[in-house]
């Protein structure tokens, strides 16, 4: 069983975290049934961007990091305090374990940023929310990412992407990764997305 670790932030967007736990969901009872979602937090209850609140299963305190194989976090907004939490050493200690035992790590959109505050995507391919308007591409190249103009960069064992319409992409490509492209393929199927 590969266990997945969806590492929330307050003001995460809803939307982008709800596409791993449905997808690796999917397979843990459709599909090969080798994935489990375990979703974490630096405190019991956490509020998405648009005040839609969860209880995590686990605080970051109480876990082991060793007892999990990647790691998924979805992107949220600043104007609800994502920044506080992604930001904070306690989340950025989590991406750097996955990152020195080089196991997966996936990330939507700006949940890039704290990959890149964390350090490690210094000289690393990645990407960040792509619109026009917004300063997050250049936030990550203060960081020594090498920006690409990809909606998904995949650099070793590093998953970054755009924006929030890239959420199933990024969430099918972990499970390809953790599992294989047959086992993918079916449950892609089975969710209705045919190619």
């Amino acid at each position: 069983m590969k266990k997945v670790l969806l590492l929330l932030a307050d003001g995460f967007e809803a939307v982008e975290a709800s596409v791993f736990t449905d997808v690796l969901g999917w397979n843990k009872w459709e599909g090969n049934r080798a994935t489990e979602l375990i979703t974490v937090g630096l405190r019991q209850q956490i509020k998405s961007t648009w005040n839609f609140t969860i209880l995590v299963e686990r605080v970051v305190s109480e876990i082991d990091l060793e007892d999990f194989d990647a790691l998924a976090i979805p992107g949220g907004f600043e104007e609800a305090g994502y920044y506080k939490d992604a930001y904070d050493e306690r989340f950025l200690e989590v991406i750097r374990h996955f990152h020195a035992n080089r196991k997966p790590i996936a990330t939507i959109c700006v949940a890039s940023l704290p990959l890149g505050k964390s350090g490690i995507l210094q000289n690393n391919r990645a990407t960040t929310y792509n619109h026009p308007t917004s300063i997050r591409k250049e936030q990550l190249r203060a960081f020594g990412a090498n920006i690409q103009n990809s909606p998904i960069v995949q650099d070793g064992h590093i998953i970054t992407s755009s924006n929030p319409a890239t959420g199933f992409d990024v969430a099918f490509l972990l499970l390809e990764t953790l599992t294989s492209t047959e086992n993918t393929k079916c449950v892609k199927e089975l969710m209705g997305f045919n190619n």
